[in-house]
């Protein structure tokens, strides 16, 4: 069973499974798909961060670390020195490592049984032959097309053939990440094992065309979102020395249920530790679909979130976050009203608070920035895309890929896709959980889940939207673990988020008690939450959550996959 955010991705993951593929190898291929499919959405450039758990260990989930660490050169001096306050949200100096690609490798190598070339030839074949645009690319395109043109000519040239802006179903081809392809496979060639055919297109990629590409292209001084020009500072060096890796999940109980997530170098511990001071509470207060309820979740939610803005960053101890008293302390903190104040808590007497709020709405936008799905005006953004993946063998995989946006900053000409601005969500403070520096990874909004009931079933599930991520599956697994929702009723019902939360990307606004709402909720929900305080934005019927989820049933044998009706690219596929 195979879900996703894109119909081709899950197609070609699907086939991969049909021609005897593994839940890995099928999800390897999906990601590159996606790639070609969503580029406003991810990219070879970005990054990802995976959950996986294998037929061997069923219940014991791993995490694949695809995100890339600061370069080497990116430092807060450096940024200080460039006249800058914040991380820009567009353009070179913005970038991490890239880490997507050779995560993807690594975990074909070790936990695929298929050939690179085998696992890669639909991807080279769809960036040749090319793939629909999607009303969502061009209208992506749309927004930096006079960016592109008096700054970025080389992105204008990918992206607005003979000038003109494509339009929605128009055939996009990407030759040239086809040719990076294919050089990565002719690098494997020859070696002895399947396994040292992967190392070596892994050791091309860290060392050969594409770091030098980078490297070279990025040092040339081009338009940030700042409205002033920079040099990147990312090197070869950059690149030959990160390696993707694996990392042992972060997990909590709930209600008997284990749900598994990335450490604090990313958002998911909010999300466990939302689902914490939820637990005890009545099951009326659980349901997202009553006025009660949907108050009680976004004030949960507020509280995880700021404490993930004053305390998460890579390396942060978890485990003083998620400790009983201190829970009980955070439950303790939701009243009848919406808090109108940012309210992270202290769970050591170390504890350091992050850099001042901005008010949302003080800030201008930049053509390129932001990867949330939903501003807090209600814009609808590109950012992130997912895939889920369960074999027959019962091996899962949960993948949220993200970064390289095509908006992201210019696109190199030799390969034909762009580096990401994940280093945007570091802080120029020193003091701050999340700063910048040299050889860390920068905390990211990437977040997918897996959860293990109690009666022995499974499932992987995750979704786009940047702070929104972690918000949109708590309402899911509500549904699913409290309301005895099937997942793709869980999936199809409306939902809402908080703008309570200090933005993870630039300019880092913060929206007092804001709360965006799928009018379809209801008036009656709606109203109450107005009653209780809340700053309640309508954003129409269909808009909110992109989620995929696949999964086992207890019995072991029957799988289950669900996918996101928003936007009507979402597919899932089985048999």
């Amino acid at each position: 069973m195979v879900a996703s955010t894109h119909w081709v991705a899950s197609a070609a993951a699907h086939g991969i499974l049909e021609r005897g593929g593994n839940a890995f190898d099928a999800v390897v291929a999906g990601g590159f798909v996606l790639h070609v499919v969503e580029p406003h959405l991810n990219g070879p450039g970005g990054d990802l961060v995976g959950l996986f758990a294998t037929a061997d260990a069923p219940r014991e989930a791993k995490v694949l670390v695809g995100q890339g660490p600061a370069p080497a050169g990116a430092d807060i001096a450096h940024f200080r020195a460039e006249g800058l306050d914040l991380v820009p949200g567009a353009g070179g100096l913005a970038a991490a490592v890239p880490g997507a690609v050779d995560a993807w490798l690594l975990l074909l190598r070790d936990h695929g049984s298929m050939e690179l070339s085998d696992v890669l030839a639909p991807v080279i074949q769809i960036a040749r032959d090319g793939a629909p645009l999607l009303p969502t690319t061009v209208a992506t395109i749309a927004r930096v097309a006079d960016l592109f043109r008096e700054h970025w000519p080389t992105s204008a040239e990918l992206w607005l053939p003979d000038g003109a802006l494509p339009s929605a179903g128009d055939l996009h081809r990407n030759p040239r990440y086809a040719d990076v392809l294919e050089d990565l496979i002719a690098h494997a060639d020859g070696h002895a094992t399947r396994e040292e055919r992967i190392d070596a297109a892994r050791t091309a990629w860290a060392t050969g065309p594409v770091a030098r590409a980078a490297a070279t292209f990025l040092a040339t001084p081009h338009r940030h979102s700042s409205g002033t020009d920079h040099a990147a500072v990312i090197r070869v060096s950059d690149f030959t020395a990160f390696r993707a890796s694996y990392e042992d999940s972060v997990v909590a109980q709930f209600r008997g249920h284990t749900i598994a997530k990335a450490g604090t170098w990313t958002q998911g511990p909010a999300l466990l530790a939302a689902l914490r001071i939820l637990e005890p509470l009545d099951d009326e207060l659980l349901d997202p679909s009553t006025g009660a309820g949907a108050h009680t979740i976004v004030e949960a939610l507020k509280l995880a979130l700021a404490d993930r803005d004053a305390h998460f960053g890579d390396g942060t101890d978890v485990t003083p976050l998620l400790a009983d008293e201190y829970i009980d302390s955070r439950r303790a903190e939701i009243g009848e009203r919406a808090a109108r104040e940012w309210r992270p808590g202290r769970p050591t007497r170390h504890s350091r608070a992050a850099p001042p709020l901005r008010q949302a709405g003080t800030a201008a936008d930049a053509a390129g920035t932001g990867e949330p799905t939903v501003q807090t005006t209600g814009e609808t953004r590109g950012d992130t895309c997912h895939i889920d993946v369960v074999d027959r063998w019962g091996n899962l995989v949960s993948v949220t890929p993200s970064g390289g946006w095509l908006q992201s900053s210019p696109t190199i000409p030799e390969l034909g896709f762009c580096l990401g601005t994940r280093l945007q969500m570091t802080w120029l403070d020193p003091d701050a959980a999340a700063a910048l520096t040299p050889g860390r990874r920068p905390r990211t909004t990437l977040s997918p889940t897996l959860a293990f009931d109690v009666d022995g079933g499974r499932m992987a599930l995750g979704t786009p939207g940047g702070d929104q991520q972690d918000q949109w599956q708590l309402p899911f697994l509500l549904r699913v673990l409290v309301g005895g929702y099937e997942p793709q009723e869980a999936i199809d019902a409306p939902t809402l988020h908080t703008t309570a939360l200090i933005d993870s990307f630039w300019p880092r606004e913060w929206d007092p008690a804001g709360v965006v709402v799928e009018d379809r909720i209801g008036d009656d929900v709606i109203d109450e939450l107005v009653a209780r305080g809340h700053d309640v934005l309508r954003d129409g019927p269909w808009r909110l959550g992109r989620l995929s989820a696949v999964g086992v049933r207890p019995d072991g044998v029957r799988l289950w996959g669900a996918a996101n009706p928003r936007g009507m690219q979402g597919y899932a596929i089985g048999r």
